[in-house]
């Protein structure tokens, strides 16, 4: 009995010690179902959220200002220009369409500086661009002079002198400014010459002035040239409107600067891609035009060194939320490697244009590497809805442009940050392709969409202006504040009382420098 009993118990212990395991077990399986599903929401809010925090609908409107507007008026005492000067200045602007563009921004500044007479920039005719329009042949020279009548005076050439009885013109002398040279350059060495010869003549005259300087009204100087006085000819500006308005007949549409050409591609040292022949193409191009340097593809490639290719482009835009009929137009030179690349990118995005396309006239068709038709991408890509560069660089295409588009209202711009997709697009390509829009989704959360932010080196100041060439109504801060609303009549005024012009002239042409 007693065994009976034990036996028994024993019984009742061990289907106790089962249903006491199964109840454990039945526990961590729930235990574990749970954290299951609450992985798999938390996974799926991810998603959510990733998609969420990319509205595409909302980047097609300009950003949130913040309260803040465009604004390059002085705000400060600015006395006109004299009428007698220390010299005349010369400078000839090397580099394409938007390198000039800055160095003739600097040029102005560099002839207050030194209380000079501004000689009409040179734009430099290179071998690459074919083009020796002149700065005639691109801006409207009239509207130019007439803008900066505030700030300097302008002649379209040096005037000629008498001396012992005859009559030839003023030689002005010759110097190379050093690389981002100081104010102090300027108000010594150069100022020293121009008095002593009359006129100086700087050349090359890219990234020749400092672009951080601690004086607002310098760098609102810079502004009002780049942004009021330099407006292309009318021709060309009929030409660009035209193409917008056949890009927006039909909606919004985004512009892409696509900076996969060959100067760019052997600059960065990217060849591997591409085959035998065309890295033999690269190569020497870049013996012939860059400093020798041990470039390694893998390493370049590895910390976002390389431009995005047309397909990498599309996937991010993808990843971003843009459908297949999103219209874009592209504002590029010839693209290297031929349309093997292109295939990838139109198959994703087949709604393509660009200048060429879209040009009724056949104008640019003529010479499509031309300033002309570097210009009119230049409008396209100001006025678009939406603006994405794939490389930038210091006062190339791309930079000037989002320092444009900001000062136009913090119109949207997609800025991939090619270093933290680097990694992404890597693993990709070895056949880890599991997250990949996520990933990528991920990195352009971070994007600043065109609001205001503040500058941070090595950003230029003709990418982000802000704040100096922006101003707030009701600003806690006193020197954030707009001028105020009577500024032009001050200005004409000052310019009047300097002899400069006429009242009745000075006010009839203040039209130009409206929304300063």
């Amino acid at each position: 009995m007693r065994r009976l009993g034990h036996r028994h118990q024993s019984k009742q212990s061990g289907v106790k010690g089962m249903f006491g395991r199964l109840s454990f077990a039945v526990i961590v399986l729930m235990i574990c179902t749970a954290s299951l599903l609450l992985l798999s929401t938390v996974k799926s809010n991810t998603r959510s959220i990733s998609r969420s925090e990319i509205e595409v609908d909302a980047l097609w409107d300009t950003a949130a200002s913040g309260g803040w507007r465009p604004s390059s008026a002085p705000r400060s005492d600015w006395p006109p220009p004299p009428a007698e000067t220390n010299g005349y200045l010369r400078v000839r602007c090397n580099g394409g369409l938007n390198q000039q563009r800055s160095a003739i921004c600097n040029a102005v500044l560099a002839a207050r500086i030194m209380n000079a007479t501004l000689v009409l920039p040179e734009l430099d005719a290179n071998s690459f661009w074919h083009d020796d329009s002149g700065f005639h042949g691109v801006y409207d020279v009239e509207h130019f002079i007439k803008s900066l009548r505030y700030d300097v005076r302008i002649v379209e050439s040096i005037p000629e002198v008498r001396t012992n009885g005859k009559t030839k013109k003023l030689k002005a002398f010759q110097i190379r400014p050093p690389r981002d040279a100081s104010v102090s350059w300027y108000t010594t060495d150069a100022l020293a010459k121009m008095r002593e010869y009359g006129a100086i003549y700087l050349t090359p005259f890219s990234h020749r002035l400092a672009e951080e300087i601690d004086n607002p009204e310098y760098q609102r100087l810079r502004c009002r040239v780049n942004y009021h006085a330099l407006r292309f000819k009318p021709h060309i500006m009929e030409l660009s409107n035209s193409i917008v308005n056949r890009l927006r007949a039909q909606g919004h549409f985004m512009a892409i600067h696509l900076r996969f050409e060959m100067d760019m591609l052997s600059f960065a040292g990217c060849f591997d891609i591409f085959t035998p022949e065309e890295q033999k193409v690269l190569k020497k191009y870049r013996e012939e035009n860059f400093a020798p340097k041990k470039l390694v593809y893998s390493e370049r490639r590895a910390i976002g060194k390389c431009p995005l290719t047309p397909e990498e482009v599309g996937l991010i835009l993808r990843s971003m939320g843009f459908d297949n009929s999103t219209r874009i137009f592209l504002a590029a030179g010839e693209l290297f490697g031929g349309d093997r690349f292109m295939k990838p990118f139109r198959s994703l995005f087949p709604r393509l244009e660009n200048h060429i396309s879209l040009d009724t006239s056949g104008e640019l068709g003529k010479n499509s590497r031309g300033l002309m038709g570097s210009a009119v991408d230049y409008m396209v890509c100001l006025l678009s809805d939406i603006f994405m560069p794939t490389y930038d660089g210091p006062s190339n295409f791309a930079n000037n442009l989002l320092g444009h588009r900001l000062y136009y209202g913090f119109r949207t711009n997609i800025i991939p940050d090619r270093k933290a997709l680097a990694p992404i697009f890597i693993a990709r390509e070895k056949g880890h392709a599991a997250g990949f829009e996520e990933s990528v989704r991920r990195v352009m959360q971070n994007t600043n969409f065109g609001g205001p932010h503040k500058r941070v080196q090595p950003e230029s100041f003709y990418t982000n202006s802000w704040p100096e060439c922006f101003c707030q109504m009701s600003a806690a801060n006193p020197a954030d504040r707009c001028p105020p609303d009577n500024v032009l009549d001050i200005l004409n005024s000052q310019l009047a009382t300097g002899g400069n012009e006429d009242p009745e002239s000075a006010t009839s042409n203040s039209t130009s420098v409206v929304g300063k």
